[in-house]
């Protein structure tokens, strides 16, 4: 068995073997090498075991990770997928002895930290770091969201809060197709936008064998490229579809002396499987959790005596991989064979989560927009809010089939706005990105690689409108306002980071969203109802108030809410303490780390905002930190795959110290990318293993 490791200027690993399964264990030891310490955590995560090295605060991520029977659930599918497709069980088990393999060598820093040893990777670990990684990627939460606005405000108080709300993450893409491009052949560009992790949650890499040669983007703890990857002959993208696929279900619980009990739909009470674990938490004392499954699924918040405020309620949780048994792995593989559009598209028929939208092209013209994944079909009801188990009429029936879309003008953007999924999902990002996106490749005949990252970079804020609409009907201010009213009316709406007039807008913006979470109609609603901590940022106010502004702003009488007067006192709230600086003063990077940093070096300041093309995702009213960003940035060239390119947030290394662990984050920041290098003479060996 042999694997040969090389790597470019920016430290990207390039791994070539022999076969497919020496390809993937060399995969597995050099993501070690490189981000030890992350696959520790994410381990952790995905077993729910995380509070006992993190302490408390990742204690209520460890309930619904045990709860929602994450761990349980990768073993069924890893099962299932050793019965129904050995080759791609047999080639995850090749990864995770490659992980095991360079854990044991790894000297990642952060073990002596903590005092901890890296633990011990199984088959089926990779399938439980992905479902952790994207449990909570739908937003099943929202469904609580609307339920809660709901009884506070009435059922139209839905659709004026309906938006890409804190909890999602989304991304852009682009597909320019030949007949758009200065070479003939088409581009896909795009950059996932995902809570920045440091370090990042997609690794750069390079995998060749006789059967394939791929670069792209992979999700560090997973074998193989699945949202990102470039064969030389087909290119491949994802974003976020925004559909809707699992389910919460109300139920009755009863204790019986054999257990728990829950009622169906059919009147009658059913035994439910229960158990108790125990979850460690350092520093404190050792807490034991009640797991609970009914024939919906896992109970994951509340159980037979209710909420711990003592609300009766118990909450199940539906989702495609637990009723399966598949995660959608049977598609890696296929996808790093793939030489044409058409065996991408085949792929992606056993991809089944997150529900994706997917663009790719070949070099022989080939187009591909559509979506992938496994959305169950069922009553609407089931969409919008949780349902009663207990009534009939709630049950999944069968899969819909994924939609497919064209290009117009030859191009086709996706930026998680209503698309092709949208008969699939109930809220979408706002249109704003993909219209910025649309509007500026319509303003060029030919495109090239090399013009893509102005698009990337792009800081165009659309949805300051409707505010700067009311700010242009205020009279009356008094001096200072009158000022920053037509400082604001003159502004180019443009979020960068040196821009002081972006600062006094988005001073203003976050006045008027407190003015508003302040006023008695919308007060009521601030107090969530007592659901777990992990599930609280859907339930948030502020922040649904922040991402649903344009509307407040601009529907007719709102609860009897004066916008033109929280907008008056907003301006003049900012006009007598203005902020001292720019955007990039105080919108700066907020990544998280699962250890606090101890380097001392200041967060770089961002340009951009959640709805311009390059979103870094601030929370209005409550911080002008950015949690969320570009994950990654991409463009793949179908003319030559050497005019592509790629970036990251901080580096290709996940260790402190390494001379790769940030040295892209000034390309990142400013826009640039490093290029893709796919010939091993241009590459410096590093290890025969």
């Amino acid at each position: 068995m042999s694997a040969e490791t090389y790597r470019d200027a920016w430290g990207i690993p390039h791994l070539r073997a022999a076969t497919a399964g020496e390809l993937a264990r060399a995969q597995g030891r050099v993501t070690a090498r490189d981000r030890a310490w992350q696959l520790e955590v994410e381990r952790h995560r995905a077993q729910g075991t995380s509070a006992s090295f993190l302490g408390p605060g990742a204690l209520s991520w460890d309930r619904l990770a045990r709860r929602a029977r994450l761990a349980d659930t990768a073993r069924r599918c890893f099962a299932a997928l050793e019965d129904k497709d050995p080759e791609t069980a047999a080639w995850v088990r090749e990864y995770t002895d490659g992980v095991n393999e360079g854990l044991a060598a790894c000297d990642a820093p952060e073990f002596a930290r903590t005092g901890l040893a890296p633990g011990r990777w199984e088959p089926w670990t990779p399938l439980a770091v992905w479902l952790a990684t994207h449990i909570l990627f739908a937003g099943f939460p929202a469904k609580l969201w609307r339920e809660h606005i709901t009884a506070h405000l009435g059922p139209d108080a839905v659709a004026l809060f309906a938006t890409d709300g804190p909890g999602t993450a989304g991304s852009n893409g682009w597909l320019v197709s030949g007949e758009r491009t200065v070479t003939g052949h088409a581009i896909v560009a795009g950059d996932p936008h995902r809570f920045i992790e440091e370090p990042g949650v997609y690794q750069q890499i390079h995998l060749s064998c006789p059967e394939f040669d791929v670069v792209g983007l992979a999700v560090p703890g997973v074998p193989g490229i699945a949202h990102f990857g470039h064969t030389g002959t087909v290119a491949w993208a994802i974003t976020n579809a925004m559909a809707d696929y699992q389910d919460l279900y109300r139920e009755r619980l009863r204790r019986t002396g054999a257990g728990v009990e829950a009622l169906g739909p059919d009147g009658t009470w059913h035994r439910a499987a229960r158990h108790t674990e125990t979850i460690h938490v350092a520093g404190e004392d050792s807490v034991e959790v009640e797991v609970i499954e009914t024939d919906r699924g896992p109970v994951i918040a509340g159980g037979p005596e209710g909420l711990d405020d003592g609300t009766p309620a118990a909450l199940s949780l539906r989702y495609p991989p637990r009723v399966t048994a598949d995660l959608g792995f049977g598609a890696l593989l296929p996808l790093l064979r793939a030489r044409r559009v058409a065996d991408v598209d085949r792929a992606l028929d056993a991809w089944a989560e997150p529900v994706n939208v997917v663009q790719a092209a070949d070099t022989e013209g080939g187009l591909l927009h559509r979506v992938a994944g496994r959305v169950p079909v069922r009553a609407t009801a089931n969409r919008l809010r949780p349902v009663p188990a207990w009534e009939p009429g709630h049950a999944w029936t069968g899969w819909h089939t994924p939609p497919r879309a064209g290009l117009t003008d030859g191009v086709a953007v996706m930026a998680n706005q209503r698309g092709p999924a949208t008969p699939l999902g109930v809220e979408f990002a706002p249109p704003h990105r993909a219209d910025r996106i649309a509007a500026l490749l319509a303003g060029k005949e030919r495109w090239s690689a090399a013009d893509m990252p102005a698009l990337h970079t792009d800081t165009h804020l659309a949805s300051a409108g409707p505010l700067l609409d009311l700010v242009t009907a205020l009279d009356g201010l008094s001096p200072g306002a009158a000022a920053l009213r037509d400082r604001l009316l003159a502004w180019d709406r443009h979020m960068d980071a040196d821009s002081a007039d972006a600062a006094a807008y988005a001073a203003v913006r976050g006045a008027v969203v407190r003015h508003l979470a302040a006023h008695p109609a919308l007060a009521p609603a601030a107090v969530p109802p007592a659901y777990p901590e992990v599930l609280q940022p859907w339930l948030a106010l502020v922040p649904r108030i922040a991402y649903a502004l344009e509307h407040l702003l601009r529907a007719e009488n709102p609860y009897g809410i004066d916008r033109a007067e929280a907008v008056r006192a907003a301006l003049e709230e900012v006009a007598a303490e203005p902020p001292a600086g720019t955007w990039g003063d105080t919108h700066r990077l907020a990544p998280w780390r699962a250890l606090p940093d101890t380097s001392g070096s200041p967060e770089p300041g961002l340009s951009g905002d959640h709805d311009c093309v390059l979103c870094t995702s601030a929370v209005p009213g409550l911080t002008d930190r950015a949690a969320r960003g570009p994950a990654a940035r991409y463009v793949w060239d179908l003319a030559d795959r050497r005019r592509s390119g790629w970036v990251v947030p901080h580096g290709a290394s996940g260790v402190p110290g390494s001379p790769h662990h940030r040295d892209q984050q000034p390309l990142w920041l400013g826009g640039e990318l490093a290029p893709v290098v796919t010939d091993f003479d241009r590459l410096t060996k590093e290890t025969d293993d």
